[in-house]
């Protein structure tokens, strides 16, 4: 996996559908020794609402174009839309006739699209210190919020393994005031942003991503597997995957992080 780069390379927005959709879930909790039947209906209550939003945000992605190399690229979506539950009716609950600790609930809600660029809530911007690279290049990232956040840096590899550039060892701070424009790494720093390819990749260039995602509060997010890549790339069997990353996101309140994706390209 490449250490880290990004491109200022935004994909386009065809026209966007403003109404609220209305979409059914189910959503389950485990009973554990020291929960209570009430922790456990709620947990499967939001779980329920969280993969509503899922499956509403999908709908939204449906009725947008976004292009990178003339492909559709799904995921950077949530850069630009997102969803939040206005109306949620319960349509069944229960425990489960098999498993005795497993209750689950099935909902219809009503979805409304969020837009952080439009001002509706934390928002980000990125750039790099160079576009086009060539393996073993250096390269600078600076970004700014509207407000003040935690930022996390992330590179994504083309089979979608997630590697951790911020926070990392030597570099766990990671709060950023909002309007104030930030280096990384800094002036001075002696960490390096080295593009590289992933392990034993033998084309002549390949094209990856950055995400930058900025949260209201501190965020557990590194605590779903992923590695740190200052120094080494990572493939999807090491490090954690961005299918983990984007359900977590969703789990927050759309309104409370933002999401930059970049493109960038490196040659031999």
């Amino acid at each position: 996996m490449t250490a880290v780069v990004l491109l200022g390379l935004v994909p386009s927005l065809a026209q966007a559908a403003e109404e609220p959709v209305w979409v059914e879930a189910v959503g389950e909790a485990q009973m554990g020794e020291y929960d209570t039947q009430k922790e456990v209906k709620e947990r499967a209550k939001r779980d329920a609402q969280q993969k509503a939003v899922e499956k509403a945000v999908g709908a939204f992605i449906r009725s947008h174009t976004f292009v990178s190399n003339n492909q559709i690229a799904d995921d950077l979506v949530y850069a630009s839309v997102r969803g939040k539950v206005e109306k949620a009716e319960i349509l069944s609950e229960g425990w489960n006739q098999k498993d005795r600790n497993l209750y689950r609930v099935a909902l219809k809600a009503l979805v409304t699209p969020v837009y952080p660029e439009r001002g509706e809530g934390l928002s980000i911007k990125v750039s790099l210190s160079r576009t086009l690279l060539k393996e073993g290049e250096d390269v600078r990232i600076f970004y700014q919020a509207n407000s003040d956040c935690h930022v996390y840096l992330f590179s994504v590899a083309a089979d979608g393994s997630v590697t951790l550039l911020l926070p990392n060892a030597q570099d766990r701070d990671n709060f950023v005031k909002g309007g104030t424009a930030v280096e990384f790494p800094s002036t001075g720093n002696p960490l390096r942003l080295e593009a590289r390819f992933l392990p034993g990749f033998i084309g002549k260039s390949a094209e990856e991503r950055v995400k930058i995602i900025a949260t209201k509060n501190k965020e557990d997010i590194i605590a779903l597997g992923f590695r740190e890549g200052m120094f080494e790339a990572f493939d999807a069997k090491s490090t954690g995957m961005i299918s983990d990353l984007v359900r977590r996101l969703n789990q927050l309140e759309p309104a409370d992080w933002a999401e930059a994706t970049a493109v960038y390209q490196i040659n031999r």
